[in-house]
């Protein structure tokens, strides 16, 4: 245990965390994506894993994690088939982690299915979350943390 630092976050996530850069991808999955097979073709090219519900997941990784504010696509979900539109529980689960880090609403994308598994493979890595609900999948984009101020 360290303090101040969430204790979901694991020592392979933490260091995951760190070397990650500016505009890299990171993935946090459900139980049900194929985030070893994924994990397996990103830069990292393992999976790692946060036995979590996926908002719990996102509030940890967020409360180290800047959101890059250069794209409009920093923050995405995994939209549900034939309802793109429609949001379920778990994501507005998500969304309010995402607005309360970012301190102010960040509404995030829907990226068809199909398009978020390509996204996906091009992350720098995986996190597989324990969340069972489907559609409790979402991409972040990493941003920088910008110098003290003088």
């Amino acid at each position: 245990m360290l303090k101040g630092i969430n204790p979901l976050l694991n020592a392979d996530v933490l260091q995951a965390l760190r070397a990650m850069g500016h505009g890299d991808d990171l993935i946090i999955a459900d139980t049900n994506f194929p985030s070893d097979s994924v994990a397996r073709q990103t830069v990292l090219g393992k999976l790692l894993r946060i036995d979590a519900p996926a908002a719990d997941v996102v509030k940890a990784v967020l409360s180290l994690y800047p959101l890059d504010t250069f794209v409009d696509d920093a923050a995405a979900r995994m939209e549900i088939v034939g309802k793109p539109n429609e949001i379920p529980p778990v994501q507005k689960e998500v969304q309010k982690e995402v607005d309360a880090a970012e301190g102010k609403p960040w509404p995030m994308i829907s990226i068809e299915r199909y398009a978020f598994y390509e996204r996906s493979k091009m992350a720098y890595c995986v996190i597989q979350t324990g969340e069972r609900r489907f559609y409790g999948c979402f991409a972040f984009r990493k941003g920088v943390v910008p110098p003290d101020a003088e």
